[in-house]
């Protein structure tokens, strides 16, 4: 989502006459995007003053920019910092703050100012933005605010649009997906629709929440063959006290029964997860149950965190009871189960002939996802970029498998 919104903010720019430039130190107008879910994100925000202040020095006329996803309590902090602190929703109004005549006309929802993609056969596509979930440890509600879903009919143009001009994997975006709806239109009715437009093409999703994750939504998985068969969906810890305490209305039960509904409806589908560790509160028993977890799901990928306070959430006022060697002791063995776990699932493939999109080159190496998301490397003279190619895995290690150009 943050790449959606810088996409937005530099067609904005774009209109104002403005051009991207490679060096930092020769521009006239910075803009940041941030990310408010994390206090370390705040941080690198705030670290990046001096380094602003330097290149003022050499350019008096400098102007700088803050926007994305900013929590109301850090915009008092940056207001000083920044010539200009505006909401991501607010987008609309920067010429107006610049001094600079608006050429962005009729947009006053921002998620309708058409993008500068940065990739010619990958976009992001927001089809809703906010949250209501209101976990504990998350600020996203309180920094994006309720959910509001897009209008179907112009999510699916903006597909049309992309796919009419070779683009060959649309991902849709939201804080909470599944949570999608907009007048009788839901989340898998509107993978069926996207599903139905003509073209060579693959669709992703993110992020799913498991207490919205339901049945339809497998359904349309299953069914729909440009829907590819992988998914995130975060499960945060394997103890029910602590999802409790989280705030994430679903048992590990609820949890296991999705995953075991998943690989019945869509098998060989590959799945990640996201986890906190040293969560306030969480024993060495409860973390014992993480583990079990772990290794009952077998997960192909998985985002492991060390809890950290951020500010302005219910678990703020928990006590972080949990020191960092303990979070770093917990975080280590999760990784060393993923590594076993991911590489076991990726041994199954040696062999196999799979569809990559490539997405990547470097010295004659050329890089890659699967369906299944998963990342590939081969050779190759050819410029591939951006291509659907056919490939036979020769090998595989837990975060990458290898392959030959077929």
């Amino acid at each position: 989502m943050n790449i959606s919104d810088s996409e937005r903010v530099s067609a904005v720019l774009e209109s104002l006459n403005y051009k991207k430039t490679s060096n930092i130190n020769d521009a006239d107008l910075i803009a940041v995007v941030m990310c408010s879910v994390r206090q370390s994100a705040v941080d690198r925000v705030q670290g990046l003053m001096q380094k602003f202040e330097k290149i003022r020095q050499k350019n008096p006329k400098l102007k700088t920019v803050l926007t994305g996803c900013i929590l109301k309590r850090d915009k008092k902090i940056f207001i000083n910092s920044f010539d200009c602190v505006i909401d991501i929703k607010e987008i609309k109004n920067l010429p107006s703050l610049l001094n600079i005549k608006n050429k962005i006309r009729g947009k006053n929802i921002y998620l309708d100012i058409k993008p500068k993609y940065f990739s010619k056969f990958s976009a992001s596509i927001p089809i809703m933005t906010g949250c209501n979930n209101f976990c504990s440890y998350c600020i996203v509600p309180y920094a994006r605010e309720r959910e509001v879903s897009r209008p179907a009919k112009k999510i699916i143009s903006e597909i049309k649009n992309l796919i009419k001009n070779d683009y060959k994997e649309i991902w849709l975006l939201g804080q909470n997906v599944n949570s999608y709806k907009n007048k009788n239109i839901t989340f898998p009715k509107l993978l069926k629709m996207a599903n139905m437009i003509p073209g060579n093409f693959w669709i992703r999703f993110t992020s799913s929440h498991p207490k919205d994750f339901n049945s339809e939504v497998i359904s349309a998985m299953a069914t729909g063959k440009k829907i590819t068969p992988y998914l995130n969906l975060p499960i945060q810890s394997g103890d029910d006290k602590i999802l409790k305490l989280m705030n994430r209305h679903y048992t590990v039960k609820d949890y296991k029964n999705k995953i075991r509904e998943l690989r019945e409806k869509i098998p060989g589908i590959c799945l990640s997860t996201d986890i906190i560790v040293g969560f306030p509160g969480e024993t060495k028993k409860q973390f014992e149950n993480t583990i079990k977890l772990f290794k009952n799901i077998k997960y192909d990928l998985a985002y492991i965190n060390k809890y950290s306070t951020r500010h302005g959430t219910a678990a703020a006022k928990l006590a972080d009871n949990v020191t960092i060697e303990e979070k770093k002791r917990r975080e280590k063995i999760l990784t060393a189960i993923l590594k076993q776990t991911a590489l076991e699932n990726n041994k199954k493939y040696i062999g196999r002939r799979v569809g990559v999109l490539i997405d990547s080159e470097k010295n004659g190496r050329l890089f890659g996802k699967t369906k299944e998301y998963k990342t590939i490397e081969t050779k190759s003279n050819k410029n591939l970029v951006g291509k659907f190619v056919k490939l036979k895995i020769i090998d595989a290690g837990p975060w990458k498998l290898k392959g030959n150009l077929l």
